[in-house]
């Protein structure tokens, strides 16, 4: 259950190029969350919200190429180190790769944030949705998704050796 605020300033892509950007960034958000997203169950899940700033300013000054700013949200557990990074980097290269060379490449152009939201905490159709209710719902097992959440909240929470 997969969430995207997306910040593409007002006229920074072609209508087309941004629907298949949108597109692109919800098989991303599946991809590296550790869902398919050929799954329509899944998928339906994927929210993308698209917020228009009209402006972007850096240093005080109208920003000259257009900046990008992505909050990716996920319930507590579905990213690790490697998923957060590679969620980064595929954000990143989609949105460069979007422009279609009509701005310089540059990455410093798009940000990205990779938050999870704490588990018990994730609110949807009027009820907290866990883990492993969200995971449930996807694969249509719940002994599965129980498995699936214990395992992954474990390993997230598990100490990382200083």
């Amino acid at each position: 259950m997969p969430m995207l605020d997306a910040y593409i300033p007002e006229g920074a892509l072609p209508a087309e190029a941004e629907r298949q950007l949108i597109s692109r960034l919800t098989d991303l958000l599946l991809e590296h969350e550790g869902a398919d997203p050929r799954n329509p169950v899944a998928r339906s899940l994927a929210w993308v919200f698209v917020h228009r700033p009209a402006a972007v300013y850096v240093a005080g000054a109208t920003a000259a190429a257009p900046r990008y700013r992505f909050i990716a949200s996920v319930p507590e557990g579905q990213y690790d180190d490697e998923r957060r990074a590679a969620i980064v980097a595929a954000v990143t290269d989609a949105v460069l790769d979007a422009e279609d060379g009509t701005h310089p490449r540059d990455p410093q152009r798009v940000w990205v944030f990779a938050n999870e939201i704490p588990e018990g905490t994730w609110g949807g159709g009027g009820q907290i949705m866990r883990l492993a209710d969200i995971v449930g719902h996807v694969i249509g097992d719940a002994d599965a998704a129980e498995r699936y959440a214990a395992r992954r909240l474990a390993d997230r929470r598990r100490p990382v050796a200083a």
